[in-house]
């Protein structure tokens, strides 16, 4: 009877936590963003793992590192996109907390047409003549070169399609609509998984084409995603939709926003990206196994990255909302609320790259030296993690806030300068390997939480002010 009664009060106590109104704001908005990008990395994992299964040990490896090397100058590509579109939830969720309706589908087609025709299509284009030259500017070797050349120009294509894609979600999730991207990328990435399948091992007798394979297989199906979002955009709701028909017009105001928060947010992720490349240069001079490894625990590291990320983007749109309603204590309660809720699930996954790393490595490769490298760097990322998720929550309701600056200091000092310049100290001065890099990785990530931390907490950022 006893076990009974423990076992109704703790139901009771479960219900009551998930009823509390700020938390089952903040739950309904992240869960599925959340989803959607765990999915996304865990079938980014399966592109690696699928290229580490290749055959040839030496092919296998090269790819890798060509995915890993490519990746860098095109994250620095999505990462102004995404930059922009910072600017647009925030927005977003401004105008519908004040109920300004009419500027929400204004601000749709400012940031869909500012991010392709100034960013999306000048990027793709620069990538396709210079790619042999970026590739050998990240320090790709020969094998790498051979490798990934052709996997490089078709994913710069598909970046048009990304950049899209993300436009679009970003102005779905300023109006708190995060079910229907996370339904839309599961969709197309498992179609991804099979064409990659399918194309990567030269299955029902298509092609075997390897990297390249893979490169097809993710342009397609971010083409496909695109042609589905697209869809729901224009067929509308009841808040957001997108009328071919209405003439554009530019609108200065919302000019002045995109600019006021997505030139500080540009400013930040050109930085990061930038000294992600300089630390990725310095690591793939440890030579294509050490790289390959490396690339592993990036490639786990960015699924540790999802609750950090998922929970910044509620704080983005939750905290815009509230202070479109100008309710300044309630946009605090959510920051607060999604910095408790994303720190609980991180800790569990670095629980879980600590004490499981040789496991997860083992499926990506049967090499012994990656393993042991690799999993060395999955511990240190585990000490990362308390730091990396409230880091990106807050900065994520800073930026919902419209207040940009802080963390491009943060990222500034933290990347550009802490952990480039230890690595280079570690790795090439004190030869500490893969293993030091990491370490500079640890440092950036304290430093950058400390700087966004003080300036939450200072309060200032509820009171930038938007047209």
């Amino acid at each position: 009877m006893d076990s009974k009664k423990e076992h109704t009060a703790k139901n009771n106590r479960i219900e009551k936590w998930l009823k509390d109104p700020i938390r089952a704001d903040v739950i309904d908005i992240a869960w599925p963003v959340l989803v959607e990008l765990l999915l996304s990395s865990l079938f980014g994992m399966v592109d690696m793992i699928m290229l580490g299964r290749i055959a040839d040990s030496a092919l296998a490896a090269a790819s890798m590192a060509a995915v890993g090397i490519t990746n860098q100058p095109l994250f620095i590509g999505l990462s102004l996109v995404q930059a922009l579109n910072v600017g647009a939830t925030a927005m977003i969720a401004r105008y519908l907390g004040s109920n300004r309706r009419d500027r929400i589908e204004n601000t749709l087609k400012h940031v869909t047409l500012l991010s392709l025709v100034m960013l999306a299509i000048p990027i793709s284009l620069f990538g396709l003549i210079f790619s042999d030259a970026i590739m050998t500017f990240m320090g790709a070797q020969a094998d790498t070169l051979q490798a990934g050349s052709a996997y490089f120009k078709i994913v710069m294509i598909g970046f048009i399609f990304q950049s899209l894609n993300m436009s679009i979600s970003a102005a779905l999730r300023g109006i708190g609509e995060t079910k229907v991207p996370m339904k839309i990328n599961i969709r197309v990435n498992f179609l991804n998984i099979f064409g990659n399948a399918v194309l990567i091992y030269g299955l029902f007798g298509f092609p075997k084409l390897g990297v390249t394979g893979a490169g097809l297989s993710t342009t397609l199906a971010n083409a496909i995603a695109s042609v589905f979002l697209l869809k729901y955009i224009v067929k509308g709701n009841d808040v957001i939709q997108l009328n071919l028909k209405t003439r554009f017009k530019f609108d200065k105001d919302i000019i002045y926003n995109l600019v006021k928060i997505g030139v500080p947010a540009s400013i930040e992720q050109l930085v990061l990206r930038t000294g992600v490349l300089l630390f990725a240069k310095i690591v793939a001079g440890l030579g294509t196994v050490t790289y390959a490894a490396h690339q592993i625990a990036l490639s786990i590291l960015g699924l540790s990255f999802q609750p950090g990320q998922a929970f910044g983007i509620a704080a983005s749109s939750l905290v815009g909302r509230a202070l479109g309603t100008n309710e300044l204590d309630l946009s605090e309660d959510y920051a607060k609320e999604t910095r408790r809720i994303g720190s609980m699930i991180s800790t569990f996954m670095a629980l879980i790259l600590f004490f499981l790393g040789p496991q997860l490595v083992s499926l990506y490769s049967s090499d012994p030296e990656i393993i042991k490298s690799a999993s060395l760097a999955l511990k240190i990322i585990a000490l990362v993690q308390p730091f990396q998720s409230s880091q990106l929550i807050l900065a994520g309701g800073l930026r919902g806030a419209g207040d940009t600056f802080w963390p491009l200091l943060s990222t500034f000092i933290g990347v550009l300068l802490i952990r480039v310049a230890l690595a280079y100290v570690f790795v090439n001065t004190l030869g500490y390997g893969l293993a030091g890099a990491w370490v500079a990785v640890f440092v950036d990530q304290f430093v950058r939480w400390f700087f966004v931390y003080i300036r939450f907490r200072t309060g200032k950022w509820k009171y930038t002010k938007l047209r």
